[in-house]
């Protein structure tokens, strides 16, 4: 069905021609998946938009074949190409909310693309609308047809980004990195659906990812790229059983999964001894039947009911659960971005639910409790260097001078492994683990005694993200802090923590040791999040 043969793709920049994919030769087959893994940078996306001839005006394909039912797509008219896309090739683009308009209902925009291939008239749109929504599992179609992207959740977005992709019943599916972000259930659902649609219409699909568990559950064979090539290709059980390129085996190793060691998952000239951790002391916090409500359009929205939990000195702590289940809402109260509605956050003996959100930034226990966010990228001022971003809380809450502050920096820049050169940088020019180290930074600049994470190594390749999880153990260790670590996925939190917390619309389900809590759930929810996890073949387990 598709052939591509030696293509490569060159970017114009201002510091000259940059070779973004290099002599990339792929084949897919009718009904196949074909899996293109590899880390951010590799070409994944960049051969995709290629194929599709939707690269940004610097990019160009300067040289090889990509043939298509036997049209050569990189010859072809833009006429020619605007009726494939769509009609023959579709593609799911990796952030659904980022692709959809957003002053545009989502009904509309399944009717745009219905129209624009001939599939539906003005009388028909409407009613082809409701039946492409219906095709992806969207409950109440009828009434959704009337939302706007901003009224639906992640997962739902994901949906809606599918339907208009299927609408026209492509041949050719490319799924781009389909389920960042989403959490892992939603992930499961919109994997499956798509692997379902894909059976039920003969389908050949692209699934391009970073997760190779992901990869190896659902795609028939594998392509792995790296700085631009295609550096490994087989069938997915031979490509994880038995990877035979170094890079392909460095993936698979970083790769968390059942029976894996947090040091484990680093190149094994990484490998040093972790540093030893002080037993655990009393409890450091203490939350109490922490409850938070907010108004709704149809009455009280109870995000957070009667929370209670606890973490001792020198102990990390999960809390899991899918978007919506109250995680950030109870971290934001916790750090006191977000004042509860009731209950107690006995903070080593304080209570901090008496102290206002809105005057804690210049309380005395600031210094003591930080966050470490999310999104690297958004949680970094772009105006700001990694210098100025790691000072602002030693500004704000220390005594120390101009001089004293720049050698706390650089000693900062050191724990966390950032390179003294990149402190003069600008986040923009930056790698995602490079920011995600100057987050952490920031974060334990003012030697705070609890740190919460909300999901830090979420949109990071799984070698960064070995890095970044080995590096707040040995932080852990080193500076005694507690830590608080939001997450949905079970395999690192089984490798960082040493309890779990389980939150389902805004309750704990269930609480104890991680090993016992993944070997025996008491709660059937926990079994769900289990079963939801991606697993890699039997083969990669093994190191």
């Amino acid at each position: 069905m598709l052939k591509l043969t030696d293509l490569s793709v060159r970017f114009r920049t201002r510091r000259g021609p940059v070779d973004a994919v290099r002599s990339v030769s792929l084949e897919l087959g009718r009904g196949e998946t074909l899996g293109v893994v590899g880390e951010s940078g590799s070409g994944k996306s960049v051969t995709s938009y290629a194929l599709m001839r939707i690269l940004d005006r610097g990019g160009e394909i300067v040289a090889g074949d990509a043939v298509y039912g036997g049209v050569d797509l990189r010859r072809a008219s833009e006429r020619a190409m605007a009726d494939i896309r769509g009609r023959e090739i579709s593609m799911i683009f990796q952030n659904p909310r980022a692709a959809l308009n957003p002053i545009r209902t989502v009904g509309r925009q399944i009717e745009d693309v219905l129209r624009r291939h001939s599939r539906a008239t003005a009388q028909t749109a409407r009613r082809k609308a409701i039946k492409a929504m219906e095709a992806v599992r969207i409950q109440d179609a009828a009434a959704r047809y009337h939302a706007y992207p901003f009224e639906l959740s992640g997962g739902m977005c994901q949906r809606i980004v599918i339907a208009i992709a299927l609408a026209c019943d492509p041949k050719l599916l490319i799924a781009d990195e389909p389920t960042t972000g989403l959490d892992i259930t939603t992930q499961k659902a919109v994997m499956d659906l798509i692997a379902e649609l894909i059976r039920e219409r003969d389908m050949s699909a692209i699934l391009i990812t970073h997760d190779l568990g992901l990869a190896a559950q659902y795609c028939d064979r594998i392509a792995v790229m790296k700085d631009g090539e295609v550096v490994e290709t087989g069938a997915s059980a031979d490509v994880f059983g038995a990877p035979a390129h170094a890079y392909t085996r460095k993936l698979v190793s970083a790769t968390p999964r059942d029976g894996a060691q947090l040091r484990g998952l680093l190149p094994a000239e990484a490998r040093k001894p972790p540093p030893a951790r002080a037993a655990l002391g009393a409890p450091i916090l203490e939350v109490q039947e922490l409850t938070k409500t907010f108004p709704g359009k149809a009455g009280p929205v109870h995000a957070v009911k009667g929370v209670s939990f606890d973490v001792r000195d020198g102990e990390t702590v999960g809390l899991v659960g899918e978007s919506g289940c109250g995680k950030s809402t109870t971290s934001a109260m916790i750090v006191r971005l977000l004042d509860p509605t009731s209950g107690r956050i006995v903070f080593k003996g304080e209570d901090l639910a008496r102290r206002p959100a809105a005057r804690f930034a210049r309380d005395p226990l600031r210094a003591q409790i930080q966050m470490v966010f999310q999104d690297a990228t958004d949680s970094l001022n772009p105006r700001h260097t990694s210098r100025q971003s790691i000072e602002e809380p030693l500004r704000r809450l220390s005594p120390l001078g101009a001089r004293a502050r720049s050698a706390r920096i650089e000693e900062l820049a050191d724990l966390v492994g950032l390179p003294q050169p990149l402190l003069d940088r600008f986040p923009h020019q930056l790698s995602g683990g490079q920011k995600a180290r100057v987050g952490i930074a920031r974060a334990i600049a003012l030697e705070p005694r609890f740190l919460i994470l909300d999901e830090p190594t979420a949109a990071l390749d799984v070698s960064i993200q070995a890095i970044v999880l080995n590096l707040l153990a040995d932080l852990r260790a080193k500076l005694g802090m507690s830590y608080l670590f939001v997450s949905h996925d079970l395999h690192v939190v089984r490798l960082l923590c040493d309890r779990v917390v389980v939150m389902r619309a805004g309750e704990i389900v269930e609480q104890g040791a991680v090993e016992e809590v993944m070997r025996a759930p008491s709660d059937p929810y926990t079994q769900s999040l289990l079963d939801a996890a991606p697993r890699p073949p039997v083969a990669l387990a093994a190191e």
